[in-house]
């Protein structure tokens, strides 16, 4: 069982051309979608999570890890730990893993029920990460840390 953390988190739906961003707070247990960072580049994507961490001060990131629906590992879930021990080198902060199997489709179908026009790819990737967040802040101690 992991120990959970307290304060504000970022929560991160990695992908290979956007990484969608969420904000939470354990003491609220709520996750609001922030931002995308549409870029390849990891020096770009990290001036954008520079910014975001200077301005949200996290005690902890959360980062979403896909599998496929027969629990085999999805490709992208090898680049999504290679995201999250950069974080962790970097920050020095606590990364937590959420399983995010079909938080992507989930945020899609969320955003055509509410919205009268077709949302942007940038905003399905921060719903999915308020969704990947909302699932660790609704059950902290069933997610995997990044080991230290």
């Amino acid at each position: 069982m992991t120990p959970a953390v307290s304060g504000t988190l970022l929560g991160f739906d990695f992908g290979e051309r956007r990484i969608g961003v969420a904000v939470g707070e354990t003491a609220t247990a709520i996750a609001s979608p922030l931002t995308a960072i549409v870029a390849e580049a990891n020096d770009v994507r990290f001036e954008a999570i520079e910014s975001l961490v200077r301005e949200w001060r996290p005690a902890a990131f959360v980062v979403g890890r896909p599998t496929h629906a027969d629990g085999a590992p999805h490709r992208v879930a090898a680049l999504a730990s290679k995201f999250a021990r950069r974080l962790a080198a970097r920050y020095e902060l606590p990364v937590f893993f959420v399983d995010e199997t079909l938080t992507s489709a989930e945020a899609e179908r969320s955003l055509r029920e509410t919205r009268t026009r077709a949302g942007r790819a940038s905003d399905v990737d921060a719903l999915a990460a308020a969704l990947i967040l909302q699932s660790y802040l609704d059950n902290p101690e069933s997610n995997d840390r990044l080991a230290p």
